[in-house]
């Protein structure tokens, strides 16, 4: 099978397998490397911590709100809050969204395929007439259907980045306690994560007027690694969504492809250089992390000859390298066997289901982060 299209990128990505398969990265390991990932999940760990108690808010106490506007207030609303709204002196939970309806388009595990049945369907109406009553929710219940699936999946990726927020900050203080020096210290940290939380099951139900309504049941059976985890990779680091304003939206241009299979605009995709432009998703996220960023990470953003003015795109390439080693642990936490392995039978299987992640990501930003500053 070959590994891209372009043989020019061939050994490229043979001295990226080799790597992986001796214990390695998809990023190379360097302490300069080690030093930006850590310090840029540090920030994101913080920023997500605030990011799945606003999405697990408005699943809980803003369901099916016609005017929700205060759903960013998680439920602490004043005048002094309402005005740093008003100035943007806050967190963009607007990015929390963005990711969530793009889990909400491209789908994948149990909850996606439960939201299809017509037990979802029959919960779902439950629950709305419930909120508005016998005749409205009844008259105006398929309208809403929507808005409840949405909803759902509010709750599964603030139940998945729950989980993930306090990996990242343990992280940090493993570094700064001298523990994690390399980038394999880092991928196994966090697989260590994901392995503990795999089987967590996810689950979604809400309170109206005093009394709880299933929307998804536990009885679903879906869990943080293969319902939560992995849809969200899938829609988020790979998929999302063509950013408006650099790709044409026109059918006619098709700019964009009809099958959502083959969209690559997620997050190990996506060009640093238009974030910090209007309409681009991602600068909602650069800008909240910008707050959080340790002190040496600033510093070395302060020295390249830009002198840290183009800091938001500085923290995009470093979120990019810190989202690759994300990649490298759920794809060895994913692999058919151990890579370690002495069996060489184990060991063809493992080398084939690396080609392929590694077809895959081939037109991503994995070979600019190569050389980028190790």
């Amino acid at each position: 099978m070959p590994l891209t299209k372009q043989k020019a990128q061939l050994p490229e990505l043979e001295v990226i397998l080799t790597r992986l398969e001796q214990g390695g990265a998809l990023l190379p390991d360097s302490p300069h490397n080690v030093m930006e990932v850590v310090g840029v999940l540090k920030s994101y760990g913080v920023v997500l911590d605030a990011y799945w108690r606003n999405l697990c808010y408005i699943a809980q106490h803003q369901f099916l709100e016609i005017f929700p506007f205060f759903k960013y207030f998680n439920g602490e609303v004043s005048l002094a809050k309402l005005w740093r709204h008003w100035c943007h002196d806050r967190i963009n939970y607007e990015f929390a969204e963005y990711c969530m309806r793009a889990m909400l388009v491209h789908g994948g595990g149990k909850v996606d395929r439960f939201l299809d049945t017509a037990e979802f369907q029959a919960l779902a109406e439950r629950a709305i007439v419930a909120k508005w009553g016998q005749l409205v929710g009844k008259g105006l219940g398929p309208l809403w259907l929507e808005q409840v699936r949405m909803l759902v999946y509010y709750s599964v990726l603030g139940q998945f980045w729950s989980v993930m927020s306090p990996i990242f900050l343990t992280l940090s203080d493993r570094y700064d306690g001298g523990e994690i020096k390399t980038i394999p210290q880092v991928v196994q940290h966090i697989l260590q994560g994901l392995v503990a939380a795999a089987d967590k099951p996810i689950f979604y139900s809400v309170t109206i007027k005093g009394k709880e309504y299933d929307i998804l049941p536990l009885e679903v059976g879906a869990t943080f690694l293969m319902d939560a985890a992995v849809p969200y990779v899938e829609a988020v680091f790979f998929r999302s969504f063509p950013f408006r304003g650099t790709v044409s939206y026109n059918a006619q241009v098709h700019a964009i492809s009809r099958n959502l299979s083959d969209f690559n605009y997620g997050a190990l995709y996506a060009d640093p250089l238009p974030i910090g432009g209007a309409g681009i998703p991602p600068t909602l996220l650069m800008q909240d992390m910008r707050h959080f960023i340790p002190e040496y990470l600033r510093q070395y953003y302060r020295q390249n000859k830009r002198q840290g003015k183009d800091e938001r795109i500085q923290i995009c390439i470093s979120f990019q390298k810190s989202m690759f080693c994300v990649t490298t642990a759920a794809i060895l936490g994913l692999a058919p066997h151990p890579l370690h392995t002495p069996d060489p039978q184990a060991r063809e299987e493992n080398r084939a289901y690396l080609r392929a992640w590694l077809q895959r990501l081939a037109a991503s930003r994995l070979l600019a982060i190569q050389t980028i500053e190790q």
